[in-house]
């Protein structure tokens, strides 16, 4: 008899417990995000809005071996170590290509950053290369990031949203950096982005809400995670992984705070944007939407289309990248 008493009264206890949560923390208020603050989201540091409020430390860039000596410019290897996390807990290589102008003198740096590259067929500088040392031989620093797991970078992080997320975290810690550049004038920082560096510059302009005069070439400027979802079926799997991936990380994490279009108001800097009519990998249609986004949002920007020109701007690179060298020198500090 007592036991079934006791039985009766751990179940009232039970059921009246379950009754007061449930009346004092609803489903319709903030129930869940006291829930998920239990749950561990490690992810939640590389939200665009954490990002922005986060100090990053820089770091020192060391040359290696020169690559390459023109009579106009020369290029080295470059190197530099930091926590891609931004937590102090570990530290990682990052090697890239740095371009500089011969003549004597103090010159304004151009960050570039480069669009996907097989890992199985990538060689530091490519992607940026060409319009690099273009550059160069016209008066500006280049120098663009390999990224984690490129070139003779450390590996990258085995998350495959957390190795995404530390491409900004890698790109903050190299503009803070560029100090350690002898040849650097100090004054100016200019953009450069090309495809998913495009996306990568956008995202860095909203966590900094600098105002680095930028240009870009094809960005991919859809929001997250479609920009990552309309990619997949080039995957040998068909995409399988990253759909696996993805629906992990919705469980816990909210896509908006990670996707470059929530925070398109936060963009200060004018920008330059190129974009080819038969790119076969950025529709010209996602490259209107920005524009008219922009514009609509009173931004200062400049939109180029180009007929009958591929990813890659050809065969009008020519003119782009004119267009890229007198929109960097006008925008330039004295």
């Amino acid at each position: 008899m007592k036991r079934v008493v006791l039985h009766l009264v751990t179940f009232v206890l039970g059921f009246s417990s379950a009754y007061i949560f449930i009346n004092l923390f609803p489903q319709n208020s903030d129930s869940t995000h006291l829930i998920n603050q239990i749950k561990a989201r490690p992810l939640d540091k590389y939200s665009i809005d954490d990002l922005s409020t986060t100090e990053v430390s820089p770091s020192q860039i060391q040359l290696g071996e020169l690559i390459k000596d023109e009579d106009k410019y020369s290029s080295y290897k470059f190197y530099f170590n930091f926590d891609p996390t931004l937590s102090n807990k570990t530290s990682k290589k990052v090697s890239g290509l740095v371009n500089f102008p011969k003549k004597e003198g103090l010159f304004p740096t151009v960050v570039m950053f480069r669009g996907y590259v097989d890992q199985k067929l990538y060689t530091t500088g490519d992607g940026t290369r060409k319009a690099a040392e273009y550059l160069a031989a016209n008066g500006f620093i280049t120098i663009a990031p390999d990224f984690l797991g490129y070139g003779d970078s450390d590996t990258e992080a085995s998350n495959i949203f957390e190795s995404r997320f530390q491409t900004y975290t890698t790109a903050l810690t190299l503009l803070k950096s560029l100090k350690s550049l002898s040849k650097w004038d100090n004054k100016n920082i200019l953009i450069w982005g090309h495809s998913n560096g495009g996306q990568i510059a956008l995202t860095i302009l909203e966590i900094t809400r600098k105002t680095y005069p930028t240009v870009l070439w094809a960005p991919v400027s859809k929001p997250f995670p479609y920009s990552v979802l309309y990619y997949t079926d080039e995957s040998q799997d068909g995409g399988k992984l990253i759909r696996r991936e993805l629906a992990k990380f919705e469980e816990d994490y909210n896509t908006d705070l990670y996707s470059i279009e929530t925070y398109f108001d936060r963009i200060n800097a004018p920008i330059e944007l190129h974009q080819g009519t038969i790119d076969d990998a950025v529709p010209v249609s996602w490259s209107n939407h920005l524009s008219k986004t922009l514009i609509d949002l009173s931004k200062d920007i400049n939109y180029y289309v180009y007929p009958q020109a591929d990813h890659n701007l050809n065969p009008s690179w020519n003119t782009v990248i004119e267009r890229n060298l007198k929109y960097f020198q006008k925008n330039l500090t004295n």
